[in-house]
């Protein structure tokens, strides 16, 4: 297959481009991004196509003669160029590769936006695809990393993705042989240098694997492209299971309903967390390790437990959400009720509703949400309120008398959160803290007859 037919295999493969679409091409003046714009020129499609040099700032010696080269090519072949200079931050970290990557395609994205071009095309190829899957699993990645670079992102598209570097080199050679002038290029220095972890991969961990698995670039980006697949497909299902899970979002905060999300497995939490975190602006960016501390949190923590975050991010465990936000959080301290056995209570304030409902004995495993207790002990109606000053109670599995301020502190009840919880009185006698532990006076025993199951719920929106 000759090297044109191959890149419109590629382009039709991933739907990059249509007949008469506008283009800007990114242009280095090396080998890829030349041989990019020579090859979509060639491509019988219509295409209008803008050329961009970006200057980073790097290297101000080759980069004028880098912008002469591209201009003159672009005027040889008919294209109009352009060069552009980032404006580089006051420091610049140790990931100042990604920094500048990610300036680099703003400023490709304004002028795609002011020529309203349909496309960006960028000259990586195959190995570069191969060398970024090494990169991601060396440094350590979920699937999106390993999945390497997208053929397609948004507007960008990379129409020499599965074309090798030597295919590449084997074209230009032919275009030298047939062409007077030649297919020119110019050679940037800093990829030649070992400042940079890429090219410690290109120029020496790549030859090392080359004598395990001579097709290794073949064997990298095939597993790539499966593993790309599979979680596009994953993502595809978290975005919907997250869509069910979210109670409620503004612009600084995103609510989740904690019962299902907790029963999910990890892997779909972790996508679910990562999809609810990135729809609010404000809690974008969160890594991998903050997200499984706040699944730590869903699993393990007591209700009103909280983590703090990077960026002034807290994720509170509720009585049935988590919330992750990054405003300061107040409780309304709940009211005086009264609760019928059986029947059920509205608390507004806190969100919830108490129910009390006659159960079997052994009927339903205890968990932090219900509690069923000895109905024959309880006087009717109950007493729902908000803590007081003195409240104390017996803690099932304790059995001592602790106050229940005591007993916040032990549990890592936020402050803020300890006058929303509500506490459930037969008399003077504290039955439950709904949502957190129950009353060892109040455990069924032997010769109890009647149950009566607690529940705290949360209130349908």
């Amino acid at each position: 297959m000759g090297f044109i037919n191959k890149i419109k295999e590629t382009i039709a493969k991933y739907s990059m481009l249509s007949d008469g679409d506008t283009v800007i091409v990114g242009l280095s003046g090396g080998a890829d991004s030349v041989t990019l714009l020579y090859c979509l020129r060639e491509l019988a499609m219509g295409l209008t196509l803008y050329a961009v040099y970006i200057d980073h700032g790097l290297r101000p010696v080759e980069t004028p003669r880098e912008i002469e080269f591209c201009a003159n090519l672009c005027y040889t072949i008919g294209v109009s160029f352009c060069a552009e200079q980032i404006s580089l931050p006051p420091k610049i970290t140790s990931n100042s590769q990604d920094t500048l990557r990610e300036l680099r395609y703003e400023i490709l994205e304004r002028i795609a936006y002011e020529r309203k071009a349909a496309r960006i095309a960028m000259g990586h190829n195959k190995d570069d695809q191969a060398e970024t899957v090494l990169l991601h699993f060396i440094r350590g990645s979920a699937l999106s990393g390993l999945g390497g670079i997208p053929p397609v992102r948004g507007k960008i598209i990379r129409p020499l993705i599965d074309t090798t570097r030597a295919d590449i080199e084997k074209y230009i050679d032919s275009i030298d042989a047939t062409n007077s002038g030649g297919l020119k290029f110019v050679t940037d220095s800093s990829n030649l240098t070992q400042k940079y972890t890429r090219n410690k991969v290109r120029h020496s961990l790549l030859p090392v694997l080359k004598q395990y698995n001579p097709n290794i670039v073949d064997t990298l980006t095939r597993n790539a492209d499966i593993i790309r697949d599979e979680n596009t497909y994953m993502e595809r299902l978290s975005i919907k299971k997250t869509m069910t899970l979210i109670s409620r979002r503004t612009d600084r905060t995103v609510e989740l309903f904690l019962l299902p999300l907790q029963t999910l497995e990890k892997t779909i939490q972790r996508r679910v967390l990562k999809t609810a975190l990135g729809s609010v602006d404000s809690l974008k960016g969160i890594g991998a390790i903050h997200i499984d501390d706040i699944i730590e949190l869903v699993k393990h923590a007591p209700t009103g437990a909280s983590i703090d975050l990077p960026r002034g991010i807290r994720a509170i465990k509720g009585y049935s959400l988590v919330t992750i936000t990054t405003e300061e959080q107040t409780c309304a301290p709940i009211n005086t009720y009264t609760l019928e056995t059986p029947g059920e209570l509205i608390i507004k304030e806190a969100g919830v509703v108490v129910r009390a409902s006659l159960a079997e004995a052994g009927q339903g495993a205890p968990n932090r949400l219900s509690v069923i207790v000895d109905a024959d002990r309880l006087e009717n109606p109950l007493t729902v309120r908000g803590r007081s000053d003195g409240d104390y109670f017996y803690p099932m599995g304790f059995g001592k008398r602790k106050k229940v301020q005591d007993f916040f502190v032990d549990e890592k009840v936020p402050k803020n959160a300890r006058d929303g919880v509500p506490l459930v009185f037969s008399g003077d006698e504290l039955v439950w803290i709904a949502g957190i532990r129950g009353d060892e006076r109040f455990t069924p025993g032997q010769q109890t007859r009647r149950f009566l199951r607690l529940e705290l719920l949360q209130i349908k929106t």
